[in-house]
């Protein structure tokens, strides 16, 4: 393995945790705001949500089928969509979690969080142009985003789009030129250069 595929390899798991971070806070920013389910359920209804961490397996994996089928049956629940796509990409199946968060796209485009997640998820799949469609969106709806600006530099960069990746760089130096992203993209544009 060389040093520059590690180097990709542990960028897409911080990606990862990035997306995933995303998802849950936004999830618990939401459950915030609708106040606690457990006060309209009845006294003997199981624990939902993030009441059921570390419990039963088998509860678990009700719940995730339970959420995965809601979100199935319920295709204009926006809250629905954007927790099938969490869990599904949680579990790595990164094309059924892009499927959800179109859902959730087509029901509320201007939600910059779906349109970021569609980005940095279909990055993570190795969809390149998809992802670089929508971090472009993102950057159109937050043009100082760092995270989708390091996001579609990745992008170029995995793609071999050596002109591109230099001007995601210059605009990401611009937004935020401390970030810690960028002497590592530097060089990856240098060897991508050198080829």
């Amino acid at each position: 393995m060389t040093r520059e595929n590690l180097l990709f390899g542990i960028i897409g798991i911080l990606l990862g945790f990035i997306v995933g971070f995303m998802f849950a806070s936004s999830m618990s920013q939401k459950v915030a705001t609708t106040g606690p389910v457990s006060q309209s359920m009845p006294a003997d209804h199981p624990p939902v949500g993030g009441q059921n961490a570390g419990g039963n397996p088998e509860e678990v994996r009700a719940q995730v089928t339970a959420d995965i089928e809601k979100a199935r049956k319920e295709p204009q629940n926006f809250d629905a969509q954007v927790k099938a796509a969490e869990l599904f990409y949680r579990i790595g199946r990164y094309d059924q979690s892009i499927e959800f968060l179109l859902k959730a796209n087509q029901l509320k485009p201007s939600d910059y969080e779906t349109v970021i997640g569609l980005g940095m998820v279909n990055l993570q799949a190795g969809h390149y142009e998809p992802a670089e469609k929508w971090l472009n969106a993102a950057i159109k709806m937050k043009p100082e985003d760092t995270r989708a600006l390091e996001g579609l530099t990745e992008t170029k960069l995995q793609k071999g789009d050596a002109k591109g990746a230099e001007e995601a760089i210059a605009q990401l130096e611009k937004a935020a030129p401390s970030s810690e992203e960028l002497p590592r993209f530097r060089e990856s544009l240098a060897k991508l250069k050198s080829k």
